[in-house]
């Protein structure tokens, strides 16, 4: 926004310049064509009115400074008189086509947000005594909706939670998204266990991957982190199918990252092999926060190849929200996760990022 706003002045500097160099060169070196380069620079930058001042203003300097030089007449006065006016015409018609190309980028963006909103709705911000936040990062503005997702569910079995990031772009992986959040939905109240909840989600995957076909059969697959939450949110049960590991920070703000006791491959892989479903169990005592996400972000790098490490950074962050007056809530956590990645990679988002933070309070102090 500040680099915009700085940029809105480089059309009265092209001005400028055209001045300063009317009066250091020789009265037969005219600065016409410098002068009609400002309201093309304009276009993009101005309002209709902010285009047809500049406009008018190249014009009357271009005026004084012929008049200054005693230059002005029919060839070096009235046709380039003639020609800023046309360039500015010019401008002006280039302002509006883009104008027309933003609106339609504005209406695309607003359709990618309504659609998203429905494939991969917002979870609650309080499931019981759970806090929850949840934020999508797209790779590209225009692309709003794309394979990564999460979704939060309270069930007879206790809060349950899928973080995933589907194999391709585009329409397919819309639809497998679809499938996953589908197959979810209905499992993580019928399922027993979270073996039951893995297996009815496979299932899921090879009815979608038949349907589609083709390399999408044989490849299709869902990296996915799926945890369960005791009633007394004490513990979390967690099954990793080749995602991520989650980051709990605990009430101190120490990060510890819950890698899984066996490696599992993605979901949808079945039709390969057997495998078993480790279900592993850790602590989440009060005041902790469970932040998963998908390898948007662990796969950022900086200009040096270096990949981003949220179990370093979020302490760090943490601790820094601490210090200027208050702790960070998982929203605060997420913005703050999002902010800092950006800063790695220097503002190239190479990748979606799906965030999700779980959050349970700490236990009041006795009166």
């Amino acid at each position: 926004m500040v680099q915009l706003r700085r940029a809105k002045w480089i059309p009265l500097g092209v001005i400028v310049l055209g001045v300063v160099l009317d009066l250091v060169t020789p009265t037969d070196v005219t600065s016409a064509p410098l002068l009609m380069a400002a309201p093309v620079a304009a276009a993009p930058l101005l309002s209709l009115r902010g285009i047809i001042a500049i406009g008018a203003l190249a014009m009357a300097v271009h005026a004084l400074l012929a008049w200054h030089d005693g230059t002005f007449g029919w060839q070096r006065g009235v046709a380039n008189q003639l020609t800023l006016l046309a360039v500015t015409v010019l401008a002006v018609l280039i302002n509006r086509s883009l104008e027309g190309r933003d609106a339609r980028t504005r209406r695309a963006r607003h359709i990618a947000a309504v659609a998203q909103s429905a494939v991969l709705p917002r979870p609650p911000s309080r499931l019981g005594e759970l806090r929850i936040a949840a934020r999508y990062v797209p790779a590209e503005d225009e692309a709003m909706i794309g394979g990564d997702l999460y979704v939060v569910q309270e069930t007879p079995h206790g809060v349950r939670v899928m973080v995933g990031d589907v194999r391709g772009k585009g329409l397919g992986a819309v639809s497998a998204v679809c499938a996953d959040l589908g197959a979810f939905r209905y499992a993580a109240d019928e399922a027993e266990d979270l073996p039951g909840l893995v297996a009815a989600l496979e299932r899921a995957l090879l009815r979608e991957g038949g349907r589609r076909g083709g390399q999408e059969q044989d490849e299709g697959f869902t990296t996915a982190l799926i945890a369960e939450f005791a009633d007394d949110l004490g513990v979390v049960r967690v099954v990793n199918r080749g995602h991520p590991p989650p980051v709990l920070l605990d009430a101190q703000g120490r990060a510890t990252v819950l890698e899984p006791s066996e490696e599992a491959p993605p979901l949808g892989m079945s039709g390969l092999g057997t495998w078993s479903c480790p279900v592993d169990t850790f602590p989440f005592p009060p005041g902790a926060t469970l932040i998963c996400y998908t390898d948007g972000v662990t796969e950022a790098r900086d200009e040096s190849g270096v990949f981003y490490d949220a179990s370093v950074r979020l302490p760090f962050l943490v601790h820094h929200r601490a210090l200027i007056g208050y702790p960070a809530s998982p929203a605060q956590i997420l913005h703050l996760l999002i902010e800092d990645v950006g800063h790695h990679t220097g503002g190239r988002i190479q990748d979606d990022q799906a965030l999700l933070a779980l959050h349970r309070p700490p236990v009041p102090p006795h009166a």
